[in-house]
């Protein structure tokens, strides 16, 4: 089985409801972020987890919404984590990671002195371990595989979109594209996927340019049912909505998705989850 939470369904725009774009996946015992909007360590506090339970943190782009509190998290865990000898966090994401990796430990440069000369057991700065894809196999660990492949997110670019593999389980995170062969490819089969997504219909009144801009390096929410009906997928499950659901509107956005796709279709507020079995699919909530 693999968990999916919506730790962060927010947009770019901040949302007193809604925390930056962040999902949570649970494989046995593993946990991975799939990447660190703002507000994301107080999500995974509120579903009884931390910054230094996690098995790898995920990136599928570099834009700021989508790594806001990168920070938060790569210093979180090592001042909360308190056993000797713990591994470098892992961080896996598209060529450009480690640039951005590297400038946020400098950001936190002060920060990270004070604390070594305050706290005599933390001896030497946050251990990461940067690995930079575009596509393939980048993780296979206690049977739990990972797997990734580029998406369309242009001029963003590289994006990726990964797939989680557990005991017959299957789940696709694809970060934000529009409809591209390669998440077809990518999403063939899995039991579930979790797509970005966009109301056009809504973006395309407003009168700034700069935000109607949005809608061509985005899916919209029919694009997403679209991609997930191709590859045959068995659950569709939305997030990053923007603009943000409206109190009472579930439903018109449930809708659009259920005009293209006609299975099991999963939308909800942040720490919204979905348990995907193979095969099977149940749903709790926080």
């Amino acid at each position: 089985m693999i968990e999916v939470t919506l730790l962060g369904t927010g947009s770019p725009i901040p949302d007193p409801e809604r925390a930056g774009p962040s999902t949570l996946a649970r494989a046995g015992d593993q946990m991975f972020l799939i990447d660190c909007g703002r507000g994301v360590l107080q999500r995974l506090a509120a579903v009884g987890a931390g910054a230094n339970q996690l098995s790898a943190l995920l990136l599928t782009h570099l834009h700021s919404d989508h790594i806001a509190d990168l920070g938060d998290v790569i210093i979180t865990r090592w001042v909360s984590t308190f056993t000797p000898d713990t591994p470098p966090l892992p961080i896996i994401g598209p060529p450009g990671t480690a640039e951005v990796v590297d400038a946020t430990l400098r950001a936190f440069g002060h920060d990270i002195g004070y604390r070594i000369a305050h706290h005599a057991d933390l001896t030497g700065p946050p251990q990461v371990d940067v690995r930079e894809y575009t596509d393939g196999m980048v993780w296979d660990h206690d049977g739990v595989q990972i797997r990734v492949a580029p998406t369309d997110h242009q001029p963003v670019t590289p994006t990726i979109a990964f797939r989680f593999e557990h005991g017959g389980a299957s789940v696709v995170a694809a970060g934000d594209t529009v409809p591209c062969p390669s998440l077809d490819a990518l999403a063939n089969g899995a039991g579930a996927l979790v797509h970005t997504v966009i109301r056009k219909d809504l973006i395309e009144l407003l009168p700034q340019q700069r935000i109607r801009d949005i809608c061509d390096y985005h899916s919209s929410v029919q694009e997403a049912a679209a991609t997930a009906a191709r590859a045959g997928v068995g659950i569709l499950i939305l997030t990053h909505y923007v603009p943000g659901i409206a109190a009472g509107t579930e439903d018109d956005w449930r809708a659009l998705a259920a005009s293209i796709f006609d299975r099991q279709i999963e939308l909800g507020d942040d720490l919204h989850r979905v348990q995907v079995h193979p095969g099977v699919c149940t749903r709790s909530h926080s």
